[in-house]
């Protein structure tokens, strides 16, 4: 299986460049506990933040790299918020997540065609 095919995100990077990336304050490295390097991230309320870039219009997180829909990654993968750790590119029923599908239209990309259901959860959840 090519890199690709496993992992769509990888030439993607629409939903780093579309959607706001908000998640409780606790997640970023100046908590106790957290992991989200903070000083990428902006206040939204007193109890969420979100990535830089991302709020309050959302254009591009900063901790993306490369260009999008061409090859992308993310600079903090290992340390990435909730919201972009629980995003699945596929259903449970193994079809595309609408969500991808609509960010992806809007940058050119087709739709992602389904996978068989009983593919493993990484080939499911690319990202």
């Amino acid at each position: 299986m090519s890199e690709e095919a496993f992992n769509p995100c990888i030439s993607c990077g629409a939903c780093c460049s579309k959607f706001r990336v908000s998640f409780y304050w606790g997640e970023a490295d100046d908590a106790p506990g957290g992991y989200v390097p903070a000083h990428l991230t902006e206040k939204v309320t007193p109890f969420l933040r979100a990535m830089a870039g991302t709020h309050p219009i959302p254009l591009r997180c900063v901790a993306l790299q490369g260009e999008i829909g061409q090859s992308v990654n993310c600079s903090i993968y290992s340390h990435r918020p909730s919201p972009c750790r629980e995003f699945s590119v596929w259903l449970e029923d193994g079809r595309p997540n609408r969500a991808c599908t609509t960010v992806r239209a809007k940058i050119g990309l087709p739709e992602l065609p389904a996978i068989h259901p009983a593919a493993s959860d990484a080939e499911r959840r690319a990202g």
